[in-house]
């Protein structure tokens, strides 16, 4: 793969010259483009041969371009906070808004290398992790994000010749370290995982382009002009994609014929009319049980903080289900510097500006604490497919995406409990009319609840579908009869001290 890119390819100074000027100018285009379009992300990522020229390179596109919109990051060994977070956390934190660039150094494909050539990691888990990072580009990707990959390639004696270069000259030694010559003594181990990484995460949406490092001129105006082509297709591509059918012909579609068989079936069977919404307890059955599943849980999460075992808890349910009294006497079991309310509402325009998954990325907690979601990453199945904030593509698309995303937290260790409080159609009614003529609860009451009552078939199917798809061994719902508010606190106190001390048992 890297024969093609050790020929000595190299560029005339005085073609360089001739080209520099309207490259410039032209990557300054694309960038006021893209900043005024504000549709798409833009992601490069430089990875490669030591003393390759991945710094320079980086260097000059700041320069070339206007630094206020370009973020850029060179990742190190994870620090301790990052540590206690999953791998992807750091770079998730550090994903650039729409309009905006941000250019990686030694970023997710570092460590994965890295551990292969030091032995640390077998091919499986190699190959695992590869496969990781595909599907986290690919979940940028199809959301509209451009990722551009450079590998910046020496061949062996051409890096030894630099390393020494750098060696004799007093003001440029400072390049030259001793884990540089480590890795030079590794060359063929590095090349060989290197190889590996990019055939196996080279797609169409997120391709690499392998450049020869050697000459300066050559390697600038190569990362450049690619550079300013990927942000060009992703502009012609944002603003000729094809139409999203109209709510009215979806509605058409969905009444014809066999559809609409599918449909009815879909609302009168489902996984929710299987939970038996009778069952009750009494009050000072509650009390007891209430004392005892605090205790119980006090002492359970006091274990996990010394363990350092993170807790996430994401509530969903109908509005008006008992999701906030719930929560509240889940935090009743612990010292408030141990947890985390998240109240998720309709993202703010910055939140806009990003992945959906992004903002619940940035509020996973250190190590050993509870992240208590009240309502979460699931409103891209349930809200914005009902309300059709989210395409039909976007929506089937996001079952994967999430089910990747807890597959990453439950891999790193977290402990990931899921609640959907169910209630009937009744008493759901009975509980807007109390709010609506309680003083102290009207402000729990909006117009947007009753507006969503009116759509609760569609709701209804829209969770049977999500329990259906993302309801896995790793990450289960926990379906929870919530006509009986003592019932169903007392079925979420019980569900997580079971979970996390099973948890805790591994």
């Amino acid at each position: 793969m890297f024969e093609a890119a050790e020929v000595g390819r190299k560029l005339s100074k005085s073609d360089y010259k001739a080209q520099v000027p309207q490259l410039r100018s032209e990557l300054l285009a694309v960038q006021q483009e893209l900043l005024q379009a504000a549709s798409f992300p833009v992601i490069v990522l430089f990875a490669g041969v030591d003393t390759a020229g991945k710094g320079e390179t980086v260097n000059l596109l700041n320069e070339w371009m206007d630094p206020r919109w370009i973020t850029t990051r060179g990742y190190t060994e994870p620090s301790s906070d990052e540590r206690e977070r999953p791998r992807l956390w750091r770079y998730w934190r550090d994903l650039p808004a729409h309009g905006s660039i941000a250019i990686f150094l030694s970023a997710w494909y570092s460590s994965p290398i890295l551990d292969r050539v030091a032995r640390r990691t077998t091919t499986a888990v190699f190959d695992s992790l590869l496969d990781q990072v595909a599907a986290f580009e690919r979940t940028l990707t199809d959301d509209g994000a451009v990722i551009v990959k450079f590998w910046m390639h020496l061949s062996k004696n051409a890096q030894k010749e630099r390393l020494k270069e750098f060696e004799k000259d007093p003001l440029q030694r400072w390049r030259v370290t001793k884990e540089q010559w480590k890795h030079w003594e590794m060359f063929d181990k590095f090349v060989s995982a290197a190889d590996r990484a990019i055939r196996r995460t080279s797609t169409d949406a997120a391709q690499w382009h392998i450049v020869e490092g050697e000459d300066e001129r050559y390697r600038t105006v190569a990362v450049a002009t690619e550079l300013r082509n990927a942000i060009r297709r992703g502009l012609e591509r944002a603003s000729s994609g094809r139409p999203e059918r109209s709510p009215a012909v979806e509605r058409k579609a969905a009444a014809d014929g066999p559809v609409k068989a599918i449909r009815r079936v879909e609302r009168e069977f489902n996984v929710l009319d299987n939970l038996d919404l009778s069952q009750k307890v009494s009050n000072d059955a509650f009390e007891k049980q209430l004392a005892e599943q605090h205790s119980r849980l006090n002492l359970l999460q006091r274990r996990a903080a010394k363990r350092g075992v993170s807790t996430i808890l994401v509530f969903e349910g109908w509005d008006a289900a008992g999701k906030g009294g719930a929560i509240r006497r889940v935090t009743g079991s612990f010292d408030a510097r141990d947890y985390q309310v998240i109240p998720i509402a309709a993202p703010t325009d910055e939140e806009r500006a990003h992945h959906y998954l992004w903002r619940f990325w940035r509020h996973l907690s250190r190590a050993g604490r509870l992240t208590i979601f009240d309502r979460s990453w699931y409103g891209r199945v349930l809200v914005e497919r009902v309300e059709r904030f989210a395409t039909e593509a976007e929506y089937v698309r996001g079952y994967g995406e999430i089910n990747h995303f807890e597959e990453q937290l439950v891999n790193h260790g977290i402990l990931l409990v899921k609640f959907w409080i169910h209630i009937s159609k009744a008493e759901q009614l009975r509980r807007f009319k109390d709010r609506s003529g309680t003083s102290y609860k009207q402000w729990k009451i909006t117009d947007d609840d009753w507006r969503n009552r009116k759509r609760w078939e569609d709701y209804t199917v829209a969770v049977n579908d999500m329990v259906e798809r993302t309801s896995t061994k790793i990450a289960p719902w926990t379906l929870v009869e919530g006509n009986d508010k003592n019932f169903a606190r007392i079925r979420v106190l019980r569900t997580l001290a079971e979970r996390l001390d099973d948890r805790l048992k591994k």
